[in-house]
């Protein structure tokens, strides 16, 4: 007996390793990134896609950024990777070429979506639709490393698409300054297969407590980046060498794992199907008896004078932490602005405008965790396809929700990855 249990736990290890393992077709995808931004891990996340990109079809590599950001960002990062190229194509014959991943970069929206959620299209919003029509038997995953701006453009325009593409986003802080256009999404299209990573994705680059020194901080740079190629001596310039690539859980989720089981385990995380994304509108200024969730949407309106002025005009600013956000005149004498928090905080805000019913106008919030948090009569209603961080207490890391679920995995992936390093000595 005992020996026919444990061959059934041998076979079911070797089944599970083997699900794991198995070649499967290549994915298709886009990425939608804010490289050359406000933050640099998106070209530790490029270097990262480069060096793996045998493993899928790149159709697209759209500049969707906040603050400087452009498609020459993404085309310098190419000119790395050529530079690189010889060697690394030695040991695979499979990895993308310098021209194909050149001749799929476009341009994205520039400047934030208004209160509405949309603006014109881009030339990456038009080639996400493109991409998205093309006959296929596969889904089309639109991995999303900064603002939805192209997304929501795409989904306006084509509402069709929806049914087509597959998206994990990453959330958090690109919720916080995208939270326009995910409005939109999220109550025009809430039946779209989405994964939002809020905070699970800080998982990549936190260490929990079984991390490997080697690989921990700098030392993974200094260990197996370091002196390797024109990437390797790139990759410093972007948190002094430090490992942070936020972005890159969205790869890794199409990497190991089973891409259409979001509960099921992978290098991209464990999520939970949720059926209702938080927002709650307050018709006053708050304060800190005000508790919101965390990544929730949190929308203020001010009654002051009825302008002759358009919808959607930018007539005041609200500034939270030293940051600032545009806010809007939706007619009828009523001024709104909507914010998310990135982490659970204790924040205040201030209202600047020439408005002077508006102008100096102040309060405070608190935001906490669990996301979603309780419901409340505002929340959008999801359908079955949304999925987010798991809120179990044991899947924390310190107050990132979920994070566990992809911290554990963080000596296989970065071995992983440390391999492809080699081939550039």
């Amino acid at each position: 007996m005992r020996t026919f249990i444990l061959f059934l736990f041998l076979l079911g290890t070797s089944l599970f390793e083997l699900a794991w393992a198995q070649p499967k077709e290549k994915p298709r995808i886009i990425v939608s990134t804010d490289i050359g931004g406000t933050d640099p891990d998106d070209n530790q996340s490029m270097i990262h896609l480069m060096m793996y990109s045998d493993l899928f079809q790149i159709e697209g590599l759209i500049s969707s950024p906040f603050g400087k950001g452009r498609k020459k960002d993404l085309l310098g990062m190419i000119d790395l990777y050529e530079k690189d190229f010889p060697q690394l194509i030695a040991h695979n014959k499979n990895l993308a070429t310098p021209d194909q991943l050149r001749q799929v970069c476009k341009q994205g929206t520039i400047p934030e979506a208004p209160y509405k959620g949309y603006s014109k299209p881009t030339e990456g919003s038009e080639w996400m639709v493109k991409c998205a029509k093309k006959k296929s038997k596969q889904p089309l995953w639109v991995l999303v490393w900064g603002g939805l701006e192209d997304l929501a453009q795409a989904l306006h325009d084509a509402p069709e698409i929806e049914q087509k593409i597959k998206v994990y986003w990453i959330g958090g802080p690109n919720k916080k300054w995208s939270v326009n256009a995910y409005s939109y999404i999220v109550e025009h299209h809430p039946n779209l297969w989405m994964i939002e990573a809020n905070a699970t994705y800080r998982g990549w680059f936190m260490e929990d407590e079984n991390a490997p020194k080697n690989m921990s901080g700098g030392a993974y740079y200094e260990n197996f980046v370091k002196g390797h190629g024109a990437m390797g001596a790139d990759f410093v310039n972007h948190y002094k060498g430090h490992v942070k690539m936020g972005d890159t859980p969205s790869l890794a989720y199409l990497m190991v794992g089973n891409p259409l089981n979001p509960e099921g385990e992978s290098w991209g995380g464990r999520f939970v199907p949720i059926r209702r994304s938080s927002r709650t509108i307050f018709e006053r200024n708050t304060t800190t008896a005000d508790s919101i969730p965390a990544y929730g949407i949190l929308e203020w309106r001010f009654k002051g004078p009825v302008l002759p002025i358009s919808k959607d005009s930018t007539c005041f600013t609200l500034e939270v932490q030293n940051q600032q956000w545009p806010g809007y005149y939706l007619g009828n004498g009523v001024y709104a602005v909507r914010y998310s928090s990135k982490k659970p905080e204790v924040g205040n805000y201030v209202l600047h405008s020439t408005i002077k019913e508006l102008d100096g106008q102040k309060g405070a919030y608190v935001s906490t965790v669990p996301w979603p948090g309780k419901p409340t009569k505002d929340d959008y209603p999801l359908g079955k396809n949304w999925y987010s961080d798991l809120p179990n207490p044991a899947l924390f890391l310190g107050e990132q929700q979920g994070a566990r679920t992809i911290s554990q995995y963080r000596e296989a992936y970065l071995s992983d990855w440390a391999k492809r390093w080699a081939w550039l000595k």
